[in-house]
């Protein structure tokens, strides 16, 4: 057994201190097949745990809010304000959130601390702060009129907790329109007696949704029907995937608070259900899948060992939720003959410009619905095209030539099939190695868990060193030597 740990070890490159045993990999069954992640990760917790700890837990594209002590305490400052935020390449809204971040910075503490947020409130409105799942006072409960005054623009208040619960919460406005705004924040109690078998990454991922409209920056917050779906307030290919390292057992933890449930679905591994926002879940209960339902409202954790390696989807499986800019009438039609669909408001009503004059071409025509993209006209070039039908060629096979005859074909007409490719555009340290044009298959709430060998790994991670960039999330594994 000692001489297999320290060879593990070797090819790892783990710290003595985190190596968790041999069972993290993919060891030999009795037919000599590997085991499967299921197997794995309920033999890694009777037979071989290994040390336990708590891995600071990673949120991606947000990262944590600091703290200072004042004394035994743990002060945070938060602050509710509106601001500009990226979503995507050339998509920026109007959100409201804290510190700058929508969603707001992940507050990290340790069961029996004692903390003090300082809450700002520098919204052109009132507001007040609910900690969901907390166990605490009335008074620090956050519900406006009844626990405490809403807090006014300008205004401050000071909430207190004794920390005894351990698992995955989080805060939030308590004005509705606020919540769908984008105001929401993890809130993180890691327990004073570390899980066993311990997890050698850990990552939060919210999920949030908005409603643009063309050429706006202002979400509807009474919308019922989204085209922006996005995970901790970015939509792919803008996410950033999560790293691991082949043979990590990995946790994650995710956060919904929104207007519509989320099947959270990860590929090429089977995972067990570990906890909720009511803390963890005893191992006894644990329930396996590879698709977990987070409801509004809901935390739930994922636990599984990674142990097959490639760049693995994780994402929303709702088929909508899936895409970008979309909605029940947005888009070209692929097929052009007659009155064009998913036009702007203006285009679609006939109020047309042109230069010098308006042209009198079909392409100028009125047309119906109104588009979710960049302010998109008749005359402006199609960026999926007319089919081979209409003398573009077989697009390199990619659709037939008889699709016209095909009931229900094109659905591309909304959004169905890639997008346009963008690696340039959301290019960062985290997405070395994906082969070309990978993002043009990335699209509303997706993003990648890579499990990368070792070699891979330690190239990602050099890479994610270099960019030395400022509150990076990942700057407790990068601290690591």
């Amino acid at each position: 057994m000692s001489d297999r740990r320290t060879f593990l070890q070797r090819v790892l490159g783990m710290g003595a201190g985190l190596l968790a045993g041999p069972s993290l990999l993919a060891q030999a069954g009795n037919n000599g097949l590997p085991l499967d992640s299921a197997q794995l990760i309920k033999r890694d917790a009777i037979v071989d745990p290994g040390p336990a700890f708590s891995a600071p837990v990673i949120t991606t594209d947000v990262g944590d809010l600091p703290f200072t002590m004042d004394g035994l305490t743990k002060v945070f400052h938060l602050i509710a304000e509106v601001f500009q935020q990226k979503l995507g390449p050339d998509k920026t809204i109007a959100a409201w959130g804290f510190n700058g971040s929508a969603p707001g910075p992940t507050i990290q503490v340790n069961q029996g601390d004692h903390v003090r947020v300082i809450f700002d409130n520098r919204l052109p409105e009132q507001t007040s702060m609910h900690w969901h799942g907390f166990e605490d006072k009335i008074r620090y409960d956050g519900m406006p009129g009844i626990s405490q005054q809403p807090v006014k623009p300008g205004g401050r208040f000071i909430y207190e907790f004794d920390i005894h619960q351990e698992g995955t919460y989080f805060y939030h406005s308590h004005m509705a329109m606020q919540e769908m705004a984008g105001m929401l924040g993890g809130f993180i109690m890691h327990p004073k007696v570390p899980y066993r078998p311990h997890c050698d990454k850990d990552f939060l991922l919210h999920l949030q949704e908005y409603a643009v409209l063309p050429n706006n920056t202002v979400p509807n917050t009474m919308n019922m029907e989204y085209n922006w779906l996005v995970l901790n307030g970015k939509a792919g290919p803008a996410t950033t995937p999560l790293i691991v390292r082949l043979g990590d057992r990995v946790r994650i933890r995710f956060v919904n608070l929104g207007m519509d449930h989320h099947p959270m679905h990860l590929h090429g591994h089977t995972f067990y259900v570990t906890g909720t926002e009511g803390g963890s879940i005893p191992e006894s209960a644990w329930w396996p899948g590879n698709t977990v339902l987070v409801g509004v409202a809901q935390a739930r954790n994922i636990e599984f060992v990674a142990n097959n390696p490639g760049d693995w989807m994780l994402h929303c499986h709702l088929p909508h939720h899936m895409m970008n800019q979309m909605s029940s009438t947005v888009g070209k039609m692929t097929r052009n003959a007659g009155m064009p669909a998913g036009e702007d408001m203006n285009t679609g009503m006939g109020m047309l410009s042109g230069t010098p004059t308006v042209p009198m071409g079909e392409d100028y025509g009125p047309s119906l619905g109104r588009g979710m993209g960049f302010g998109s006209n008749a005359d402006m070039a199609m960026t999926n095209g007319p089919t081979a039908a209409q003398g573009m060629g077989d697009m390199h096979g990619a659709i037939a030539k008889d699709a016209n005859a095909v009931p229900n074909f094109p659905q591309d007409a909304y959004m169905e099939g890639p997008m346009m490719a963008m690696d340039e555009k959301v290019a960062k340290p985290e997405n070395y190695g994906l082969p070309a044009g990978w993002s043009g298959y990335m699209q509303g709430m997706m993003t990648f868990v890579r499990v990368l060998p070792p070699a891979q790994y330690d190239a990602v991670i050099a890479r994610m060193r270099q960019s030395k960039r400022s509150g990076d999330p990942y700057a407790s594994i990068l601290s690591q030597g």
